[in-house]
């Protein structure tokens, strides 16, 4: 599955987030498709349609309202729809157990968001790139963790 570009959700309740989410994927070399949510049930709503394209990587707020992260991520890992799918949770700062309890409930990456818009470009770009890596030469995406 070669294609020239990525699919993308982010599901934050924060329109300023979503809007700086769209704005840095839009400026990457590689192409990108961004789908926003404002809460993780009409998230999983879509997903869950048949209809729906099955995003290579999803962004959810840790404490996004409607169906929070857990229940998301829980949801997600136990559809087979959604195994090449990779997760990411980003939040403010929260305690090292919380983010263990993310990768146990199936999550591939915790970021913490950045203060600013230029280091929220910086992690967004890197994990972008690490995922179309791993998306393009065919990775398994089980093996893929990452905390930053």
């Amino acid at each position: 599955m070669n294609k020239e570009f990525l699919n993308v959700i982010v599901a934050d309740n924060d329109e300023n987030t979503l809007i700086f989410f769209k704005n840095i994927l839009k400026e990457l070399k590689i192409s990108i498709k961004v789908q926003c949510f404002s809460n993780g049930k009409d998230m999983m709503l879509y997903l869950n349609n048949d209809d729906a394209v099955v995003p290579e990587i999803v962004f959810i707020k840790y404490t996004i309202p409607g169906k929070d992260s857990m229940e998301c991520l829980e949801e997600i890992e136990a559809n087979p729809k959604f195994n090449n799918m990779v997760t990411a949770i980003f939040s403010e700062p929260i305690p090292e157990n919380e983010i263990e309890d993310i990768f146990v409930k199936g999550a591939n990456i915790f970021m913490k968001k950045p203060e600013s818009f230029e280091r929220l470009k910086k992690v967004l770009t890197d994990i972008i790139t690490i995922n179309w890596q791993y998306h393009t030469s065919g990775l398994n995406k089980d093996h893929f963790i990452l905390k930053v």
